[in-house]
């Protein structure tokens, strides 16, 4: 079962979705209100998805969100609400998702990783970020 990791307000943090998951055929975690679709697509051998294209629908993006996956080694994800505030840690190894939905985050990377990161673009560079504390 996936975990929802919420503020004291009930805002969503983040969302990990662990290796031992297991879904029953299509199976997303994130809401349908999202800028990131996120969810694990279980089919059996033969089956299809039909050939498709995705209409150009102008969308407004507000809050940037990540997806981390790990796809080795072991990192710490320092999870804080939107005023700031530590509110957790979550340890993430080989084959660990975690959907950083808003807020902030900080990483500590525990062992050698690699780890694939999905988010929105553009990118901003330095205008992208504020950081929290030191």
């Amino acid at each position: 079962m996936a975990e929802y990791i919420k503020s004291k307000k009930g805002g969503l943090i983040a969302i990990v979705i662990r290796k031992k998951e297991k879904p029953k055929g299509v199976s997303f975690f994130t809401p349908l209100n999202f800028s990131q679709q996120v969810g694990l697509l279980k089919h059996k051998k033969g089956g299809m998805v039909k050939p498709h294209v995705h209409k150009l629908i102008e969308r407004k993006v507000a809050v940037t969100q990540e997806v981390l996956h790990v796809r080795y080694g072991k990192i710490a994800v320092y999870l804080y609400d939107n005023s700031k505030k530590f509110i957790g840690t979550r340890f993430l190894t080989k084959g660990d998702t975690i959907i950083l939905a808003s807020a902030g985050h900080g990483i500590k990377v525990l062992r050698n990783s690699l780890i694939l990161e999905v988010k929105q673009g553009p990118y901003l560079g330095k205008d992208d970020k504020r950081y929290i504390g030191r």
